[in-house]
């Protein structure tokens, strides 16, 4: 059944609710989405939270909601499905009707929901097939336009590489980009193709003039000594510093970090000889950590002892210990003898450590530079493949994830863009140019409190005051 407001007036209120939510509106009468994604989401919580997915892609879902501000209702998606949320705005009337409508014909074995007002080419794309049109009347002065019904899904080819939800990421760019579409512009000015050339802020490639690491929290190593480097992660300051003292007391050096995003800088700088390490953290879970070590070559040789409060019994410990690789799992609160030993036969236990574990980096800076050459020439795809063995080399590099970045976002691949300028920052929290890229291209997707979260980062990371100055103009045009 139609909504009773008319398409005009529906799209003024959608653009004033994406002018005040800071995030892109989605006219869900111009979508077509794939309904086996509906399984990420149970029906009851779509309907009681007001959500619904719209695009589903590799580690990323694009979901419509009426709150897109209710950071909870986020985190919980992002925890259900394993993947990243782009929230976009729909007006909820609309998008409790869709929600309905989209579990009932699934319930009825259908493949796709084709909104009334869905565009040709987003239908060809999903591979749908129309009927032809049945003929009729020609309208009479001053009618609405026919309403079209949605295609019968049953008859759908085979989908095309990109289907499901609105078929790609470029349907999400705002309709002022794209002539007509999904996405309801919310006049901040936005691009939605690839930014040009000059709005990017790019290092150095030869090193000069690239700002060094910034130094991580937490204590300098001395450049000689042979004693182990155990780096002590919690975010309990008690524990951190029994920790340190113990350990202190039986010769160990010693690294402090009380999130896991510092955690993860530290590692990349210092190679710790061990990691002791809380399960629960703020910014990057412990786990996350784990397994973003244990999967890579240069770090995947770090023993961990990990400490929970939280997760318990022995066989959450041994499934631990064989789905992330940590050579010991304890529980809080721990005896502090026991910590010793764990540490002690970590240390001792042979490893697949590297006789010369620079030689990774050299490993990874190589890709970084064939990656490069390759982008100048203008070989796209070859310099994505030698970045993204770079990444896997050694995923703690963030000038790579930063080229990355820039190279999906020169290729118009805004979404994958913003994640490989996201893990940049993951790994160097202020690196000017990841940051005032982002800000960018947030603001490209139409993500307004994003773009000022990331442009405001910037100025307090700006090199020089007429850097600042540009920046704050950005601001004050965004606010």
């Amino acid at each position: 059944m139609a909504d009773a407001k008319p398409a005009g007036e529906d799209l003024a209120a959608l653009k004033t609710l994406s002018e005040q939510t800071g995030v892109p509106g989605i006219d869900l009468h111009q979508v077509c989405i794939r309904l086996a994604d509906l399984e990420l989401v149970p029906r009851d919580i779509c309907e009681q939270r007001a959500v619904l997915p719209v695009l589903v892609k590799n580690d990323r879902i694009f979901v419509a909601m009426a709150s897109p501000s209710d950071r909870s209702t986020v985190q919980e998606l992002e925890f259900a499905t394993g993947r990243r949320v782009f929230p976009y705005v729909a007006l909820r009337a609309t998008l409790l009707r869709v929600v309905g409508e989209c579990f009932d014909l699934k319930a009825q074995g259908r493949r796709h929901y084709v909104g009334p007002n869905c565009p040709p080419e987003i239908i060809q794309r999903a591979g749908v097939s129309v009927p032809p049109p049945a003929e009729a009347k020609a309208p009479g002065p001053g009618s609405p336009p026919p309403r079209r019904a949605p295609p019968p899904p049953q008859r759908a080819s085979a989908p095309s590489r990109d289907a499901g939800g609105l078929m790609s990421e470029d349907s999400l760019r705002p309709a002022a980009a794209r002539g007509a579409g999904v996405v309801v512009d919310d006049t901040i000015g936005r691009v939605g193709g690839p930014p040009s050339p000059d709005v990017f802020v790019e290092a150095t490639h030869d090193g000069a003039g690239e700002p060094s690491m910034a130094p991580a929290d937490g204590l300098e190593l001395e450049p000689d000594g042979e004693a182990p480097v155990i780096l002590v992660v919690d975010d309990e300051p008690d524990v951190r510093r029994l920790l340190v003292r113990v350990l202190q007391d039986r010769g160990y050096r010693t690294l402090e970090a009380d999130n896991g995003e510092t955690a993860l800088q530290m590692v990349g700088k210092h190679l710790p000889d061990l990691v002791v390490l809380d399960a629960m953290l703020p910014k990057v879970h412990g786990f996350d950590i784990a397994r973003r070590l244990r999967d890579t070559e240069r770090y995947g040789h770090i023993p961990i002892v990990m400490v929970s409060a939280v997760y318990r019994g022995w066989r959450f410990a041994e499934d631990v210990k064989a789905n992330y690789g940590v050579s010991a799992y304890l529980e809080k609160p721990f005896k502090v003898q026991d910590v010793v030993a764990a540490v002690e036969t970590a240390l001792t236990t042979p490893s697949k450590r590297s006789a010369d574990p620079d030689a990774l980096s050299d490993a990874a800076e190589k890709c970084l530079r064939a990656g490069i050459l390759a982008y100048k020439a203008g070989n796209y795809d070859e310099a994505a493949a030698h970045l993204r063995e770079g990444t896997g080399t050694d995923p703690l590099a963030y000038r790579i994830h930063f080229q990355l970045g820039l190279l999906y976002a020169k290729t118009g691949q805004l979404y994958d863009a913003i994640q490989s300028l996201e893990a940049a920052l993951g790994i160097r929290s202020g690196y000017f140019p990841a940051l005032k890229n982002l800000a960018f291209l947030y603001q490209n997707a139409g993500f307004r409190n994003k773009a000022i979260e990331m442009w405001e980062r910037s100025l307090a990371a700006a090199p020089d005051d007429p850097t600042r100055e540009s920046i704050k103009r950005q601001l004050l045009a965004l606010l």
